[in-house]
């Protein structure tokens, strides 16, 4: 019994992972599609090619996995289980390499923002997807032309999979060659891109703290809600990008690490994995096409007021306008047109003080 409510509680999970995933990787689409803006960004076609990936993962990869889990056993044909672990092995490595391609490009347009530009164009996106993609599907090429590819009762799942002991040590090098060009090669990429991003921009937030404090010290009669306002936002402007770029490599170990260090060890004969931690391993892997959408896309302020406004035209309402003043607001508004005009536009500028974008 009690192993029948853990497969009946991992078949939940995955059902959940695979609506929500769905939902998100569309909207982020739709939001695509819906906007000009968004379509001239460089970056775009990052993360257009990253939901490509986790869409496609959703419909093909997911659905076979919660029929593994039911049955226990291998569901479709040995054709149709050798198709969706080459697209596994693609799909997974392609994803990985989107995200170290959205870390070099945020690294460019911060460390060297003049020249962003020029460095970073839509020729250059391309060559970087297309290299991803030659990349990506090399693996899966090898794997199936030695027929390293079927269904891993472990992990429930048509993946990469060795079924002749006399090949035992081709497919262990083949494993770690495979996983140390996708897992950490975009790991060591995303570490050092987020890191140098994170240096320059407390190196700013340090700039422009100083400029807050000598404006709090110059404007003597100021109101103290605006005070209270310029230290909270000194406070949260320390903490954005770090709490960003924790995100973005924090969201890609946990939910890749497990996984990839699972199948590492299952090669050594010694340790015995339970099957549970398998396939608990590969819907943490699952989650991350969950959470692209959130920690790239959605949560953004471009992408969060595009899908605000298709979801508004579809309900027929107008944008709801951001512009109204709280009384809290127009206080501080009546504080600073006390002002002369000189301390107005100083602390108008602390308030206003351009972020370091570190998000995609």
């Amino acid at each position: 019994n009690s192993l029948g409510e853990s497969l009946v509680i991992l078949a939940f999970v995955v059902v959940v992972l695979m609506l929500v995933a769905l939902l998100a990787n569309v909207l982020v689409l739709l939001c695509f599609l819906y906007s000009a803006d968004i379509r001239k960004q460089v970056p775009g076609l990052f993360i257009l090619n990253l939901t490509f990936c986790n869409l496609l993962m959703t419909v093909s990869n997911m659905p076979l996995t919660l029929a593994g889990i039911i049955y226990e056993s291998q569901p479709g044909g040995d054709q149709i289980c050798h198709v969706v672990g080459f697209l596994e092995t693609f799909l997974t490595t392609n994803s990985m390499l989107s995200m170290a391609a959205l870390s070099i490009d945020r690294w460019i347009a911060v460390v060297f923002p003049l020249s962003y530009h020029s460095k970073m164009r839509y020729r250059d996106a391309a060559l970087i997807l297309s290299y991803t993609w030659l990349h990506s599907v090399s693996f899966p090429i090898v794997a199936a032309s030695l027929s390293w590819v079927g269904f891993h009762h472990l992990y429930a799942s048509c993946t990469l999979y060795n079924k002749r002991p006399e090949d035992r040590t081709q497919f262990v090098i083949f494993t770690g060659v495979f996983h140390t060009l996708s897992f950490l090669l975009s790991l060591i990429v995303l570490c050092f891109t987020y890191l140098k991003v994170l240096k320059v921009a407390r190196f700013h937030c340090k700039r422009i703290d100083v400029i807050t404090m000598q404006t709090l010290v110059l404007l003597v009669d100021i109101h103290p809600s605006v005070r209270e306002r310029c230290l909270e936002e000194q406070k949260r402007r320390r903490q954005r990008a770090t709490k960003k770029i924790s995100t973005f490599i924090g969201t890609f170990i946990l939910c890749f690490a497990p996984y990839v260090i699972t199948r590492l060890v299952e090669l050594s004969s010694v340790v015995h994995i339970n099957s549970h931690w398998g396939i608990i391993s590969k819907c943490l892997a699952y989650s991350k096409v969950v959470s692209d959408p959130f920690v790239y896309s959605l949560l953004r302020h471009q992408y969060k007021k595009t899908w605000k406004d298709i979801i508004n035209k579809i309900l027929k309402r107008s944008s709801i306008n951001s512009s109204a003043l709280t009384s809290e607001s127009f206080r501080e508004a009546a504080t600073l047109h006390l002002l002369p005009p000189t301390e107005r536009a100083l602390l108008i500028a602390v308030l206003q003080a351009p972020q370091i974008q570190i998000s995609h």
